[in-house]
């Protein structure tokens, strides 16, 4: 094995620049691993144009797969894998010792946020440690508290970058959302997150599946795919009444749960409010980074409605994931669209934005293509 190896690292202005790293020394409490392939994740794009200006150059790319290709004595123990085994990254890395760890939630422990100056991967700059924190590259440092997930065997490695958009969707549509046999389901916005939310209420029996999109070119195309995926009705903003249209498709009782996987706009929320029954359920998973207009919390009152903020997913919901995924499920590797080279991250990235590649769903860098 050579002693360097390439990583794309994320500059201020959006740029990204191949670099070459040295492959870091052993360390008792911690592993190396030989990255197979990350996917491209829809936060990367807000990671590329905030975290490089914040936090200065950084290794983009959490949805990571991967062999084991060394670990120092401390962290064999408390990895629980073997050298050689091919395995899912989750991005958090949690403290252990936390409220939120014990209580088995490590998702929502203050060391694995950000925006509370917290690590994880694909999203800590290269001033921290050895800075070998992100999945476009080559190799990675693991951590001492990395979250492994073992790959099943014979799972192609870029249907496996799959786990956690689809441990997302299993997470806020049955987990957290609570779709079941002879429910309706409302999903806001038709992208990566949007379809992983339709295969998991599919596979979790639900009676009625209802995607929005916009009527753009991109959200029509994954609309159609949405329709291959199971859902029983789609429809885009603005050519039709949506409040009325969703009525007619459930006889007046309205969805029992709506997801609202859309970014961006907050009129998606409002929508969200008033396509759900009386004591139905709201999931909020789609990031606005902008306050709703005059809430109108006493429609939440009147209705009975149980209102939740979704963060990711549980280390359940990825294990869930990997089993659809090794069994194809509902047809989910047809999700995995495009393949890239290292040197064409940002393009990638840009394809998130719509300047890149035409019908993408989830990408994935091939750091050694």
């Amino acid at each position: 094995m050579s002693n360097t190896f390439k990583a794309a690292v994320a500059l201020a202005g959006s740029k990204i620049d191949i670099q070459e790293f040295q492959i870091p020394a052993p360390k008792a409490e911690s592993g190396l691993l030989k990255v197979d392939i990350t996917g491209v994740c829809g936060s990367d794009w807000a990671y590329f144009q905030n975290l490089p200006k914040t936090r200065g150059p950084v290794i983009l790319g959490h949805e990571i797969v991967g062999r084991v290709q060394s670990m120092g004595a401390l962290a064999a123990r408390k990895f629980g894998v073997k050298e050689g085994d091919l395995v899912a990254l989750e991005e958090y890395l949690p403290c252990g010792h936390c409220h939120f760890c014990r209580d088995g939630d490590f998702r929502l422990c203050n060391a694995t946020d950000w925006r509370l100056g917290g690590h994880r991967y694909g999203a800590t700059g290269l001033n921290v440690g050895s800075g070998l924190w992100g999945g476009y590259s080559q190799y990675m440092e693991l951590d001492i508290n990395t979250v492994f997930h073992r790959v099943p065997d014979g799972l192609d490695p870029k249907y496996a970058a799959l786990a956690l958009p689809m441990s997302n969707g299993i997470e806020w549509t049955y987990l957290q959302g609570g779709i079941g046999p002879g429910q309706c389901v409302v999903i806001q916005g038709p992208g990566q997150q949007g379809l992983s939310c339709v295969i998991a209420a599919r596979e979790a029996g639900a009676e009625k599946i209802i995607v929005t999109g916009l009527s753009n070119p991109t959200d029509q195309k994954r609309l159609a795919v949405a329709k291959q995926l199971g859902a029983h009705h789609t429809l885009a903003i603005g050519e039709v009444d949506l409040l009325e249209t969703v009525a007619d498709w459930t006889g007046g009782l309205m969805a029992d749960l709506v997801i609202d996987c859309a970014s961006g706009g907050t009129e998606s929320v409002v929508s969200a409010l008033q396509l759900t029954r009386k004591r139905g359920r709201v999931i909020l998973g789609g990031l606005k980074s902008a306050k709703v207009p005059s809430f109108d919390s006493d429609m939440i009152i009147a209705r009975f409605l149980t209102v939740k903020g979704m963060r990711g997913h549980s280390f359940e919901s990825v294990e869930m994931a990997l089993q659809l995924i090794a069994h194809n499920r509902h047809n989910v590797q047809a999700m995995s669209t495009h393949k890239f080279g290292l040197d064409q991250t940002e393009f990638a990235l840009n394809t998130l934005v719509g300047k890149g590649a035409e019908d993408a769903i989830h990408m994935t860098i091939d750091p050694w293509a």
